[in-house]
């Protein structure tokens, strides 16, 4: 190791300590030592784990190939050099003193008084040095914040410097400043560099790509950090980068970590069919073949209908956009937990048809992942128990309180996985895997202004990132995907979105943030809207950085089956007064309750399966509670909404795919037969990615978009028989009351959900259709045909100077607008409060300042999913039964005083989960507890325990679990959870 001719290098760097001895596995980790050993750590990830684009994009960024190596390397090590100061030394005593003994001192009563991260010193270390080499100023300014933001949050220039009131003591003096561009110009010799002016770039990265490389830094030095394979070393002359590299080698192994499928050949023709097992259709081949011609990285927006085969074509593509432009993997996000769980199985099975061992590769990142049984399954060689490890480091190295989830044991390295390595399945790492499947939730919160962003950003970069049904993110979410999606055009990251019913303004600013993130612009706006002639049609945008200008195409073509022709009714529903009496809106309910069941009775006399689907739980709970009486339709009624218990809903939504689902006869499979005649009663989980075939369809209102996602449930699938009056396909539309030359009366409810403007035009559109009679010979006059309208359809709804609404609604129709127009400004500037990039920072060319005034905690990660759907944190529960001094299963088998749980037990215990309405979240944080025995259990050790007595009510010690107001919880097993007015006496 190179130290010059002075000997007092050699004892400064003998004793200048990066981890504690308790905290190195009994030895003192020298700085040098942890320097070398993250450096090494960024080789093996260059080698095994970055995407090709990544590696070429740096060898660029370095001056040419195999440079990037080299910079990545320094600068993944060069991370910790502000630890060379007094703020830091001091913090541990044994190494203080022996800091000290080597004539390196300082002024204890004033640096005590003041504090400095290393991590800033760090950052105003490096810049100092920087600068004295010679370094080009643009170069120095992106790389110190890779320094000073290691730690998750990155600072100003201003906010580097060590406190003015310490006099420069927290920095020290003289011979410190000789000790300090010793580490730096010592760690930069040994790993291959003539010397520090020989390793500045000859490019300034993009603000993305600093983002993205800020990502890999901390994940090289939260591995380098895990003291069980890098112990310390307290010899400086055992100190060498041979020596880091063979443990950083030994350290990856260990550890089963990976990239994902590295450079491969683009897929022919035939790999759809291979992939599937079934030949493209029409727009799945357009899809394919719109990927193959795509000249630079960019986006891709897939409209569809539902059930046209979008993912599978999504995948496809993205093996294309990965071959052609160097991505190692994919995130697919899904609108919510239950669509991604069925992807995830997807996912799994198209890559192992590619390579078998990449199936074990993914990664499923949602909140509850612990509940999908095929996960769990997958986890089963990883041992039961959560160590304390990998978490991210503080200024001893120590694993942040927050970050320690993360699953380690030797032993189950040494068996098979079948999941990512379990380095990836801590807190903040999930996207680092090289496969993931979760809810757009994580992309999300990638564009939001937190702790610990960049792992986000690295685990987006150097993937396809594919989004499915985008649609469904209104304007609040869509501030952070527009964000989102600004950051990854920048990172030239390939984006596919798929979508249904997207209107054509959300489709035009989704493709303008991505390429003003391209052309790394504050305002970007094409020259003419993007038109979109047929539909599926598929649009591909990208920047041409030799033109520098944006490249649009559009094609279309037909879908894969004929339109359906919906017939659309209504059925007016009376809507009582907002100031109306409890009684009376019940009674009011009831009656529309009636309304409905006659109906259905009517319609399905002959047999026929039919779906309801209600806005809320509340009134989807009260139709049903009619409809499962012997007078009505009995035990030919199923109930599914996201108030059910875990297992009771999962059990229910498997026997509707079942019984209303594609038929299959595969592998000598029983045929399940089709009901004579059922009910579905739902709520919008009936929406997206539920795969039944209705006969008939009785829906509220709700907005065009969603309204139509609900028709794909009718007549979805061929060849099923259906019986008389229901043989044609009828979508009958009620949750409201027209009125007659008024603006209609739309339920309170639904109009908070969706808002009365939308609702307003969406109404007009279901009359307009609905109002158009013809003689019963003649083809009926009020039909939608389904698919082919429903791009005109949602464009005529959402476009504001399209005229949709009667005469006698348009001064109601304005007024509900504004209030729209108001209430959007209101949350997009709540958004913005999170948003990763203020407005007018958008053409900043480094991180300096990029958490500047952020918010300072967004608390849980649960509370940073809530913040990007701009919703109140809901809290998850497992119901438990008390039986007098001890507890039982929702089931009722029986579980001790404690509640212990017995490991053939779980899955029922896990089983009785439920989310509680929001409005009881801060009660339940409050008053709620795990069991006694469940606090070292490993699955249920977080877990909120909701009481119920015998008679399925909430309680808490033998009280009522209720607010203020009286409102309180029971769970029928039927209805799932109810809110009910608190019984008198109780």
């Amino acid at each position: 190791m190179w130290f010059g001719d002075d000997p007092q290098i050699v004892r400064w760097l003998g004793v200048l300590w990066g981890k504690s001895r308790e905290k190195a596995g009994g030895v003192t980790n020298l700085l040098m030592s942890h320097l070398l050993d993250t450096a090494s750590v960024g080789e093996v990830i260059w080698d095994h784990y970055l995407a090709p684009a990544t590696r070429d994009l740096l060898d660029e960024v370095a001056g040419g190939t195999g440079r990037g190596r080299l910079l990545f390397a320094w600068l993944c090590g060069i991370h910790d050099c502000g630890k060379a100061t007094p703020a830091h030394q001091r913090l541990w005593l044994e190494g203080a003193q022996a800091v000290n003994r080597a004539g390196l001192s300082w002024n204890e009563p004033m640096v005590a008084r003041f504090r400095w991260r290393h991590d800033r010193a760090g950052g105003f270390l490096l810049r100092r040095a920087l600068r004295e080499a010679g370094w080009h100023a643009d170069q120095v300014a992106w790389v110190w914040p890779l320094v000073a933001g290691h730690h998750g949050l990155f600072p100003s220039e201003g906010q580097l410097q060590e406190p003015r009131q310490a006099r420069g003591e927290l920095a020290g003096h003289s011979d410190w400043r000789r000790a300090q561009a010793a580490v730096i110009e010592v760690f930069t010799r040994e790993l291959g560099f003539a010397d520090l002016t020989s390793v500045q770039p000859v490019l300034a990265p993009s603000r993305a790509t600093q983002l993205h490389l800020s990502g890999l830094v901390v994940m090289a030095d939260w591995i380098a950090s895990d003291e069980g394979h890098f112990k310390g070393v307290d010899d400086l002359a055992r100190v060498s980068i041979e020596a880091s590299r063979e443990r950083a080698r030994r350290a990856w192994a260990e550890l089963g970590l990976r990239g994902g499928w590295g450079s491969r050949p683009e897929p022919g023709p035939e790999a759809f069919e291979e992939r599937f097992a079934q030949s493209p259709r029409p727009s799945q081949r357009l899809v394919i073949e719109a990927a193959r011609t795509m000249a630079e990285p960019g986006i891709m927006v897939v409209e569809a209908p539902m059930g046209e085969g979008k993912t599978k074509a999504a995948l496809l593509a993205s093996e294309s956009l990965a071959a052609r432009f160097g991505a190692d993997g994919v995130f697919v996000g899904m609108p919510t937990q239950a669509t991604s769980d069925p992807i995830f199985t997807q996912v799994r099975q198209w890559l192992g048809c590619i390579d078998p061992e990449l199936s074990a590769q993914v990664a499923l990142l949602h909140g509850k992942r612990m509940f999908n049984k095929e996960w769990r399954r997958l986890l089963e060689p990883s041992p039961d128990g959560t160590q304390e490890r990998f978490g991210g480091v503080d200024e001893f190295g120590m694993a942040d309180e927050d970050d320690a989830y993360g699953l380690s044991s030797s032993d189950s390295r040494r068996r098979e996985r079948q999941t990512p390595a379990e380095w990836f399945l801590g807190a903040k790492r999930g996207l680092l895997c090289p496969f993931v499947v979760g809810t757009i939730d994580q992309l999300l919160m990638a564009a939001t202004r937190t702790k610990h962003v960049m792992l986000r950003m690295a685990g987006l970069a150097g993937k396809v990132v594919v989004l499915d049904e985008v649609h469904a993110a209104d304007v609040y979410m869509s501030r952070f995907l527009v964000e989102g999606l600004r950051w990854l055009g920048q990172a030239r990251v390939p984006v596919v979105l798929l979508s249904a019913t997207l209107p054509p303004q959300q489709r035009q600013r989704l493709i303008e943030a991505y390429l003003a993130g391209a052309a790394s612009r504050e305002e970007f706006a094409l020259d003419a809207p993007i038109r979109a002639a047929g539909y599926p049609c598929v649009t591909t945008a990208w920047f041409d950085t030799n033109r520098q200008t944006p490249v649009v195409t559009t094609n279309e073509t037909s879908s894969w089956r004929p339109d359906l022709q919906v017939e659309v009714e209504v059925l007016a529903e009376p809507i009582p007064d907002r100031r109306a009496s409890r009684e009376k809106r019940r009674q009011a309910q009831h009656a529309a309750d009636v309304a409905v069941a006659e109906l259905l009775r009517e319609r399905l006399s002959q047999g026929g399966c039919a779906l309801v689907i209600r806005n809320t739980v509340a009134r989807a709970q009260s139709i049903y509670e009619l409809l499962r009486q012997p007078a009505w339709f009995g035990k030919d009624v199923t109930l599914l909404h996201a108030r059910l218990a875990a297992q009771e809903r999962a059990d229910r939504t498997e026997r509707c795919l079942k019984l209303l689902g594609a038929r299959h006869d595969n592998e000598g499979e029983e045929n399940v037969q089709r009901p004579r005649r059922f009910v579905l009663v739902a709520t919008q989980l009936a929406e997206q990615s539920f795969d039944v075939d209705a006969d008939l369809l009785v829906t509220d209102l709700t907005t065009i978009d969603l309204l139509l996602q609900r028709i794909g449930r009718l007549h979805r699938h061929e060849k099923v028989v259906r019986p008389a009056g229901v043989d044609r396909p009828r979508v009958v539309v009620t949750g409201f009351d027209p009125g007659v030359g008024e603006a209609p009366d739309i339920l309170g409810a639904s109009q908070m959900i969706y808002g009365r403007y939308l609702m307003m035009r969406s109404a007009a559109a279901v009359l307009q259709v609905a109002e158009l009679t013809t003689d019963d010979d003649a083809k009926p006059g009020n039909i939608w045909a389904v698919p082919s309208q429903v791009p005109e359809l949602v464009a005529r709804v959402y476009e504001p100077t399209c005229e949709m609404v009667p005469a006698e609604w348009r001064e109601a129709e304005r007024v509900a607008r504004e209030e729209w127009e108001q209430r959007q400004r209101a949350r997009a500037e709540q958004a913005d409060m999170y948003l990763l990039t203020r407005l007018g920072e958008h053409e900043e060319r480094t991180l300096a300042g990029l958490h500047f005034a952020g918010p300072s905690s967004v608390g849980t990660e649960r509370a940073m999913e809530a913040v990007v759907r701009d919703g109140e944190p809901s809290v998850e529960v497992i119901l438990v039964v008390r039986d007098g001094e001890r507890y039982r299963t929702l089931a009722g088998r029986p579980l001790t005083h404690n509640g212990d749980v017995a490991p053939d037990l779980l899955d029922e215990v896990l089983g009785a989960t439920v989310r509680l309405p929001s409005k009881f979240t801060d009660l339940a944080l409050e008053q709620l507890r795990p069991l006694a025995g469940w606090y070292g259990h490993p699955w249920l050790r977080h877990s909120l325990a909701l009481v119920l007595d015998q008679a399925g009510r909430a309680e808490v010690d033998g009280r009522p679990f209720c607010l203020p107001n009286g409102t309180t919880l029971r769970y029928d097993k039927e209805l799932g959870l109810v809110e009910e007015a608190s019984t008198a006496g109780r």
